[in-house]
């Protein structure tokens, strides 16, 4: 049985809150407000290189929220990814493997293979055979469930849930050959009964939308993602890598 590790004391907070980077998208110029632009992107990897931060795999972290592995090195950072755009695999692999750091992507299988923006299956295999991708569940086709439980009928919208939690699984696990146990909920939205579903799905973890740190005692149902822009740069991206306590410090 593994102990759980121990937590640092409260003025050590800081070692034990870790940023949960998500992307969506690069490219040369930024096309809308989920782009990144390729600039940007290399930038915000060499600050992370070049003022000692330690990106490490999602499930690292995760392993130490539940209490299972000693706390990450400080000023750790976690990168995410979300739907599977095909600029994953023509610009953000080959910047990972320069600098080799790994990734999470969250993937919403009805659209590899099939979308004109999306990744292949082959392309998604090649990346996971980097070493540096995991890859996990972003639903099936990527629906609102808040939206869809408002318009369905109890059992409808039961039987979607299901559907979405279960099919993406399968699919994921049987083309790229790796266990998927983590969710990210689509457009950032969940509700108690969502979280529940998961967990008795058998997801491990699942993640949102909110501009935090994730630290012990989240909800690992639930956890917070910083939604990162072309406009994280320079200053600002350092800001956000410091976290909001360190942001609000100081006077005003």
């Amino acid at each position: 049985m593994i102990a759980a590790a121990p937590l640092r004391a409260a003025g050590e907070a800081d070692a034990t809150t870790v940023p949960i980077l998500l992307y969506h998208r690069l490219a040369p110029t930024v096309l809308d407000s989920m782009t990144v632009s390729l600039p940007v992107f290399e930038s915000q990897l060499a600050y992370l290189k070049e003022q000692g931060y330690a990106v490490i795999p999602l499930q690292g972290l995760l392993a130490y929220l539940r209490g299972a592995a000693p706390p990450p090195p400080a000023r750790s950072v976690v990168i995410t990814v979300d739907d599977g755009h095909r600029s994953v695999y023509e610009w953000m692999m080959p910047l990972l493997k320069r600098y080799g750091y790994p990734a999470t992507l969250f993937i919403y299988p009805s659209a590899i293979s099939n979308a004109d923006y999306a990744l292949t299956w082959a392309q998604l295999r090649e990346l996971k055979a980097t070493g540096l991708f995991d890859i996990q569940s972003h639903t099936y086709w990527h629906p609102n469930f808040i939206r869809e439980k408002r318009s369905l009928a109890p059992e409808a919208y039961a039987k979607l849930v299901d559907s979405q939690l279960i099919r993406s699984r399968e699919k994921l696990e049987r083309e790229t050959g790796g266990r998927v146990t983590l969710l990210a909920w689509t457009y950032g939205l969940y509700d108690g009964d969502l979280m529940k579903r998961a967990s008795e799905l058998g997801y491990a973890a699942a993640f949102t939308l909110e501009r935090r740190h994730a630290r012990p005692g989240d909800d690992l149902m639930a956890l917070p993602r910083y939604l990162v822009n072309d406009f994280d740069s320079g200053a600002r991206f350092g800001r956000l890598l410091a976290g909001p306590k360190a942001r609000g410090a100081g006077p005003r």
